[in-house]
């Protein structure tokens, strides 16, 4: 008796940073909820392509190397655990729809089932639609909460060297100094201020030679690391920043 051949099946999880993977289990879950569809349909999943950022549909590194597995796997199941996860919005969703049918894979999900019939198509284009909304939703409401904070004087971007961010009652997360950068970036500035260091290749060097700041790829500060330090708002007690600014200025 011939052994029957099972389908074969790939599975793509996506998560949109990885803070995300840090502190979450959303590539897994993703996957195991895969994975129990895959067996309850009785694929075989031959290989599972995981993206931990954002960017491009087709720009991520997972879906690249997906649609490369397919074009090798012609009929290939691709199986995503919901339609949020494949794409940032309703244009992106299509033109990878369109990649997978080019490259020979067919789109299944536990979440939704996918046809060509006009009844199908209506109802994945208003779940992408709905998926494209809360993401833009998600973005308008973040951005509000930052602006807010910012005019109530609080930095809310990415911590600058020699700051961290820490909880504090009453305020939420607030920068605070980040010992020993902070000491070191004090005495750069301060030692060019009052003259000890006369020019930028001079603070550049004497970073250099702090073992706990850091450096490049070729293992050394770049000088023009040395003129934003010169220029960084933050480092003057100011908070004022140009993308802060432009949130500021927004109605």
């Amino acid at each position: 008796m011939k052994k029957s051949i099972l389908a074969q099946a790939v599975i793509y999880c996506r998560v949109s940073g990885t803070k995300q993977v840090r502190e979450g289990d959303g590539l897994r879950s993703q996957e195991a909820r895969c994975r129990e569809y895959a067996g309850y349909k009785g694929y075989e999943v031959a290989e599972v392509f995981r993206d931990d950022a954002s960017g491009g549909s087709a720009d991520r590194p997972a879906m690249k190397a997906m649609l490369a597995s397919l074009r090798k796997r012609p009929g290939c199941v691709v199986i995503i655990d919901d339609i949020s996860r494949f794409a940032r919005d309703i244009r992106g969703h299509w033109d990878l729809r369109d990649l997978l049918r080019e490259a020979g894979g067919k789109l299944e999900s536990p979440s939704i089932e996918f046809g060509e019939d006009s009844d199908s198509i209506l109802v994945e284009n208003l779940l992408a639609s709905v998926s494209q909304h809360q993401r833009q939703k998600n973005a308008e409401q973040t951005k509000n909460r930052m602006r807010a904070r910012a005019m109530n004087g609080y930095w809310v971007m990415r911590a600058p060297i020699g700051y961290r961010y820490e909880r504090v009652a009453g305020h939420g997360k607030m920068l605070v100094r980040d010992e020993p950068l902070a000491s070191i970036i004090a005495e750069a500035l301060e030692g060019y201020a009052s003259g000890r260091f006369e020019t930028p290749s001079e603070v550049k060097r004497f970073l250099e030679a702090q073992a706990a700041y850091p450096r490049n790829s070729n293992n050394e500060v770049h000088i023009e690391r040395v003129n934003e330090m010169f220029t960084r708002p933050a480092y003057a007690g100011h908070i004022r920043g140009r993308a802060i600014g432009r949130m500021l200025e927004s109605p």
